[in-house]
């Protein structure tokens, strides 16, 4: 899974972004200045997305200071200000991407997307094999043939967690930890009807259902 730090002083689309990145699979922090971001240089995310206006610092000068940690680590600019000296500035100092506001989170969504493939293509090139079924974990996609099949977030993390652990029996309880996580609380139906999502979606799945117990995915 793939580490994404955002920075952006506008709450609303701050958190509505984060959501966005969250949904497609990406592990997201969020900064509202440019301070708070500059103390997290050294974590080294896989991605930054710098807002160029901040109250405090720039994004020009948060970028000067990832580069100079990593000068690999990709980053994208986002700016309400369309102005050309502001891209030429950014692509100079090693921006790879820039985006104005306003935008739509999904093209966002897609400039990231395209990014981390260039970066990290051989990682996000890496794909397991099940059955007629081609899924690639790092693009959080899964083939049918030349058919991509879309899988909500919980979706696909079932599905890899069955993967994982292909003829091994996984009770409720295991896949509330390992889809949810430790915090969870609430009913350990919602395991049955992400299940029965899974298979509506993807038919050629074999997925047993062991009565008392969980679920087992079928090696092929």
């Amino acid at each position: 899974m793939y580490t994404i730090y955002l920075v952006d002083d506008e709450a609303n689309l701050n958190k509505m972004l984060v959501t966005y990145l969250e949904q497609e699979g990406y592990n997201v922090r969020s900064f509202a200045d440019g301070t708070s971001a500059q103390e997290a240089i050294p974590d080294q995310p896989d991605l930054w997305v710098l807002d160029i206006m901040l109250p405090d610092l720039d994004g020009f000068q948060l970028l000067k200071q990832i580069k100079a940690v990593n000068a690999n680590t990709p980053t994208i600019f986002i700016s309400a200000r369309d102005e050309d000296i502001d891209k030429i500035i950014g692509l100079e100092m090693g921006s790879d991407d820039y985006i104005a506001k306003p935008f739509l989170p999904r093209e966002l969504v897609i400039r990231v997307k395209k990014l981390i493939d260039r970066v990290y293509g051989s990682k996000s090139n890496e794909h397991i094999e099940y059955g007629e079924y081609t899924i690639y974990p790092d693009k959080r996609l899964i083939k049918h043939g030349d058919e991509e099949i879309d899988l909500t977030s919980k979706e696909f993390d079932l599905l890899l967690l069955f993967l994982e652990h292909p003829g091994s029996a996984l009770s409720r309880e295991q896949i509330l930890e390992g889809v949810w996580g430790n915090d969870y609380f609430g009913s350990d139906r919602v395991v049955d009807d992400l299940v029965r999502r899974v298979r509506k979606k993807l038919h050629r799945l074999e997925l047993e259902t062991l009565y008392g117990i969980g679920y087992r995915l079928v090696r092929p």
